[in-house]
Parts: C-alpha cells; sequence; structure tokens
C-alpha cells in the first residue's frame, strides 16, 4: 500500500537504465536486470487493451522497445509526485492506479491489466506523476524510456493514435467518475463501476455470465467506488440477492448484465 511519504526511495532502487546512465530515479528493484530489446512472446491480449487493439506489426514494434522488467506483488512501478518519465507496458499481471487524496487517504482511481499502457501522461508532458501504479500480483513489463517512446512514436501513427485514442478514454472515465461521485448514490455508483470494469475486462463466460476477472477485494473495490466499505457490501449484497452478480475472493460474475445497467441507472 502507498504510503503517504510517496517520494521515499526504497534503498536499492533504481529508474529504470539508471546502470547505464547514472541518473537518479525510483521505480523498479534492482534484480533482475533487465534484458534490453526483444519482443514478449505471444499472446492473445484483451481487446479493450493497448495491446489488443493494436495491428500485429504496431504490436511487435511496440514490444521491441525498451527492457524487460518484473515487478513482485505490492511493488510500485511508479510513484505519484516523482520526476521519473518512462512508460511502462503491462505484459502480465494486474497493477491498482491510486493517489493521495487532501486528507492523506488513499484513493483507488483504476486498475491495469496485461496489454495496458501506464505512465504515458508523464511519458508525453514530463511532468510529476499524477498517481502511483502498483502490482497487485507479480506483474510482468517492458519498460520504455520516454525519449525512445516518443522516437517510436514518430513512426508508427498507428499506435500513436491508439494511444491517443486510450488517453481519451481515460480521461473520459475519470469525468464521469467526479459526475457519478458528486450526484449518484453509492448503491448507484457500486453499479457503474462494475459495468466500466466490464467494459474493459470482462470475458465470456460459457454458462452465459460475465467474469470481471479483476482481483479486487471489496475493500478495493469499495475504494474505487469512493465509499466505506459497509454501504459498498450492502450494495453488493443486494446485487447478489436479485441474481445479478456473483463474488468470491478476489472474484466478480456479472450473472445478469442488463439488470446491472438498470441498476446503474443506464440504458439496457
Amino acid at each position: 500500500m502507498v504510503t503517504q511519504d510517496h517520494r521515499r526511495v526504497a534503498p536499492g532502487w533504481r529508474q529504470p537504465g539508471d546502470e547505464e546512465t547514472g541518473e537518479p530515479g525510483v521505480a523498479a528493484p534492482g534484480p533482475p536486470r533487465p534484458r534490453r530489446g526483444g519482443a514478449a512472446q505471444p499472446r492473445r491480449w484483451l481487446e479493450q487493451t493497448l495491446l489488443g487493439r493494436l495491428p500485429p506489426a504496431s504490436r511487435a514494434g511496440l514490444l521491441a522497445l525498451g527492457g524487460f522488467r518484473e515487478f513482485p506483488a505490492g511493488t510500485p512501478i511508479m510513484r505519484e509526485g516523482d520526476p521519473t518519465t518512462f512508460v511502462a507496458v503491462l505484459l502480465s499481471g494486474w497493477t491498482k492506479v491510486t493517489a493521495l487524496t487532501d486528507d492523506g487517504g488513499i484513493a483507488l482511481l483504476a486498475v491495469r491489466h496485461g496489454g495496458d499502457l501506464v505512465g504515458e501522461f508523464a511519458g508525453i508532458d514530463a511532468q510529476p506523476r499524477s498517481a502511483t501504479v502498483t502490482a497487485v500480483g507479480p506483474v510482468l513489463t517492458k519498460v520504455i524510456r520516454a525519449e525512445e517512446f516518443g522516437a517510436y512514436l514518430a513512426t508508427d501513427p498507428m499506435t500513436s493514435a491508439a494511444i491517443s485514442q486510450s488517453i481519451v478514454a481515460k480521461t473520459r472515465f475519470s469525468i464521469r467518475r467526479r459526475v457519478e461521485f458528486a450526484g449518484c448514490s453509492a448503491p448507484v455508483r457500486v453499479a457503474r463501476v462494475l459495468v466500466e470494469l466490464d467494459r474493459s475486462y470482462g470475458v465470456d463466460r460459457r454458462d452465459g455470465g460475465r467474469e470481471l476477472g479483476v482481483p479486487l477485494t471489496q475493500s478495493e473495490l469499495a475504494a474505487l467506488v469512493g465509499a466505506q466499505d459497509p454501504t459498498v457490501h450492502k450494495a453488493l449484497r443486494a446485487l447478489r440477492r436479485a441474481g445479478v452478480i456473483e463474488t468470491g475472493y478476489r472474484r466478480t460474475t456479472i450473472l445478469d448484465l442488463p439488470a446491472l445497467r438498470a441498476a446503474a441507472g443506464l440504458p439496457r
């Protein structure tokens, strides 16, 4: 979990590439050292992710950049407020995106999955990090320096366009969240967050349900919704009793998507 002292550097940590340049920074543990270049092993990426949307040639070109880095569970990949500008392509695993609130708490802003890109805001505008990205479980990434990332985008309009679309989608989601937090009840927000997670990471099951696949605890879901744990637990219990969802440890399955959308106040 991210502490309020989000600029503190753990001993032995370095920014990707420090072993070559000696530049200061944080984000990745020393071992294992990155292997420069090369492409990730081929796999199927969710269509909703950046890698899933890219055509094969563009995907291969992006994955040939940078070096591999593994992050154990609980390790920050990048920290809010840091001046680092590298970007990271998530190859496997899940991460959570958090930010400090004005009262010193921690807000869970989003989750990101293998196939997603993180850190692109700072990679493009060179401003301090706006959020912390932490590995939920073991995460394998391709870490790419901002200069290499920018040079590649200048040569590949397909990747550049896909990343622009991804940034727009993230911005739209952020705007929707602010509006919903201001004007919707907690049960409606719970349903809308589940609909949003399904849109981004839902996978069809053979029985007709939709597996979210996002390994969030109910407390983490409460942080994403912006409500207290008991309030979110009550909303989830009501959805379960209505046969709309079923839940388990770090698992949520949507059994009736039209009913969930109705609970969210959205068109079926």
